[in-house]
Formats: structure tokens, sequence, C-alpha cells
């Protein structure tokens, strides 16, 4: 790659022009920078998570006509998981622009849901129950209190652990991970473990931190659940 090219696509993305110098020009370790240019990684995993973690599944599920294996109950769990900072910010009157964009996490986890219930001959249901979701959304988002908000929010990292739980207790009951995407398995833990280090910054370690390390590790356990499964149904194809 050209030099130049280099330094441009770093130094207009990733770091100041200093940092690239130290780090590139001069080869030597300056932790100041280093430290900015992990959070910057870390910055670009958790936007990848925020748009991007679903939607391997939800393709998964449309391109195979299936959602074999996927635990409704942990979808669910994951939907109010995801639903729960909306509603925070709602009652806390942020501006719009402050969370827009986990709209369209939460559109992409509504669908799964529909999609889950469809393939299982419940459309009706899927339709009923996203109607009740988006009611129940729009009566908290305009009616709850501030105080409500921030208890809602606190379940967060609760509610999604929860949900990788119930997946992993269904990976093992059914004997196989179905239509389970190790891509978005992937991409939510690269996101969790980039959240553990913006909390190790911000507080040294905290219930959050090892909350967020523990998804993070429940994302891996899913990850070796489905690439186990993939290698035995391979081995089972050459017998």
């Amino acid at each position: 790659m050209d030099t130049s090219l280099f330094k441009d696509l770093l130094v207009g993305h990733l770091m100041p022009e200093k940092c690239y110098n130290e780090l590139f020009v001069q080869v030597r370790f300056h932790a100041p920078c280093l430290r900015f240019v992990l959070n910057k990684i870390v910055g670009f995993w958790i936007i990848l998570d925020t748009f991007l973690a679903l939607l391997p599944q939800l393709l998964k599920i449309a391109w195979s006509g299936s959602a074999e294996g996927l635990s409704l109950t942990s979808f669910l769990l994951q939907l109010y998981a995801l639903s729960c900072p909306v509603i925070y910010a709602t009652a806390s009157n942020f501006p719009f622009f402050a969370w827009a964009e986990r709209l369209f996490t939460l559109a992409q986890s509504a669908t799964i849901i529909f999609l889950i219930l469809h393939y299982r001959g419940q459309s009706l249901k899927g339709v009923l129950v996203l109607l009740g979701y988006g009611g129940v959304m729009l009566l908290l988002g305009l009616y709850a209190a501030a105080a409500v908000g921030k208890v809602i929010h606190t379940s967060t990292i609760p509610a999604l652990i929860l949900s990788k739980v119930v997946q992993t207790t269904a990976n093992h009951h059914n004997g196989h991970t179905g239509q389970l995407s190790i891509l978005s398995l992937l991409l939510s833990c690269l996101g969790s473990l980039g959240a553990v280090i913006v909390s190790v910054q911000e507080s040294g370690g905290s219930f959050t931190t090892v909350s967020l390390g523990l998804s993070s590790c429940l994302s891996i356990v899913l990850m070796a659940q489905v690439l186990y499964g993939t290698r035995v149904a391979v081995s089972k194809k050459m017998e």
C-alpha cells in the first residue's frame, strides 16, 4: 500500500497526525496514543454491535426459511434488553438523535421474533406480539417517569445475559444450534468486549464490567456450540 494512502487512511479515521508520527515514523511506544487508538477501535466495535449484530441472524433465517433451534424466549428477552435504553432515553427526554440508531436494532430483533413465530405456523400470534410490544413501548415512551426508565435501564444487561443462558440451554436440550448465526454471536461478543474496555477505563472495574464480561463469555460458549454442531454435522455427512 502507498505510504501516503496508508497515512491518510489512519490519520483521517483512526488517529491524529501526532500519533501517526509517534507510532509509525518514530516507532515509539506512546501510551496516550495507543489508548486513543484503542478507544477508536472499541468505538467501531460497539457501532458494529449496535447496527449489525442481529442482521446476519435475520438474513440467515430469511434465507433458509427456517427458525429451527432458535429460542423464542431468548429473543424476547433480547428484545426487552434492547428496548430498555430506548425507554430510558425517552423517559429522560433525551434528544431523538441520541438514541435513534437503536430503533434499527429494535426493528431487526422484532422481525426475528415474528419470523420465529411465522415459521412455526403462528403468523397471527407474531403480528399480535409485535402490536402488543409496540403499544407497550409507546405507552412507556410517552408516560413513563424518569425514575421508572432508570430502573428499567438497569435490567438491560441481566436480561441480555439471561437471553444467552436460555439459548445455550436450548441448544444443549435440542442437541443442535439450528439456524443460530455465528457471525451475529461474534459481533455481539466484540461489542460486549468493547463495552468492557470502556467500563474499565471509566470505573476501573465494577459490577457492570463483570456483567459485560459474562455476556461476552456466554457469546463465546454459544459460538463454541455452533462450531461443534457444524463439525458433528460435517462428520456425519462424511460417514
